[in-house]
């Protein structure tokens, strides 16, 4: 069983949660001089733990509540955004997400993926949910036992204009195993997960092929962010309480030998999420008082090229072409 830390408390009410400093937590020197982290505080009406996060539209994120539990499920709240078009807080009460069923035992991976479809990590049951835009309720849930070695954990795609933008990553709790994998249409509007890859993270120790720390939710950060001058990751580490930063190597994954602390003196670390507005980095926290924190001083994002794909379009090929390599290895 997972052991976590139980404390804390959620903000009762309708009213606007105001930003306070993140006094617990601290910005590794390398960095704080860079960036600034504030506590937007609990979600109102969502039920600890929390899970982890994504961004529905540029004004409401969606987060789990109820983390790992049979009765978990994936709510929705509307945020406030103040000066500079950062978020200070949340407006409104969390609710149930499409006021459906999606999220039991939610993890740090809430992350939509090609075609729109809602993609859920189930911890302790290793399970990989999937939900089709409009459905409320989960339409094929992959059981991934004997596919990764401990309970999935967290999923992200890679973004357009990283290495191996497209592909689909996901990581086990505890063991911190991380994986490469293809989709392949099912025609039904969810996908198969086909050509699951266990990868060496280490190329100064071959074999390593876990990240530290109890990894739970990551993101990208792209190179020319400050003192980001390579392609990157954060990872939320819940077991450890930080949040770790890693150079990805050609394919999109994490250099174990890159690691340096980013932020430390977190308990509970979870869910990682980029605003698709300010750029700004949003953790959660599965205990450690159940709440969001804001990182501020990364870059905006720039808006899409003209007749480039968007992300979503571009795991879609990622998928349809992952599907055409299963093929020709099957064949």
């Amino acid at each position: 069983m997972r052991l976590r830390n139980f404390a804390g408390a959620v903000s009762a009410g309708f009213a606007v949660v105001v930003a306070t400093p993140a006094a617990a937590l601290s910005i590794d020197p390398f960095y704080a001089g860079s960036y600034t982290a504030t506590s937007i505080g609990s979600v109102p009406d969502l039920p600890p733990q929390y899970g982890g996060l994504t961004f529905l539209d540029n004004d409401t994120i969606i987060i789990g509540g109820n983390a790992n539990t049979a009765s978990g499920l994936i709510y929705q709240v509307d945020v406030v955004r103040g000066a500079g078009n950062h978020i200070t807080g949340f407006t409104g009460s969390a609710s149930a997400f499409r006021g459906g069923t999606i999220g039991e035992y939610n993890d740090g991976g809430v992350v939509f993926g090609p075609g729109d479809v809602l993609f859920t990590s189930r911890w302790p049951v290793n399970f990989l949910g999937q939900t089709k835009p409009g459905s409320t309720d989960e339409d094929k849930i992959i059981n991934l036992a004997g596919i990764t070695a401990s309970s999935n954990a967290a999923i992200n795609f890679v973004p357009a204009g990283f290495p191996g933008a497209g592909s689909m990553k996901l990581v086990s709790w505890s063991g911190g195993q991380w994986y490469d994998a293809s989709l392949a249409p099912d025609g039904s509007g969810t996908y198969d997960l086909v050509g699951v890859t266990l990868i060496d993270v280490d190329p100064v120790a071959p074999g390593v092929q876990s990240v530290p720390g109890g990894p739970e939710g990551f993101v990208y950060i792209a190179a020319g962010n400050p003192l980001f001058t390579s392609n990157a990751l954060l990872i939320a580490e819940y077991s450890v309480g930080k949040i770790g930063a890693y150079d990805l190597d050609a394919d999109g994954n994490p250099l174990a030998n890159t690691r340096r602390d980013f932020i430390t003196g977190l308990t509970g670390a979870e869910g990682a999420a980029i605003d698709p507005v300010t750029g700004d980095f949003l953790f959660s926290t599965f205990g450690g008082g159940n709440q969001i924190v804001v990182v501020q001083g990364f870059l905006a994002p720039e808006p899409p090229t003209p007749g480039l794909p968007e992300p979503g379009s571009l795991a879609l090929l990622a998928a349809a072409l992952g599907l055409l390599s299963y093929r020709l290895r099957k064949s």
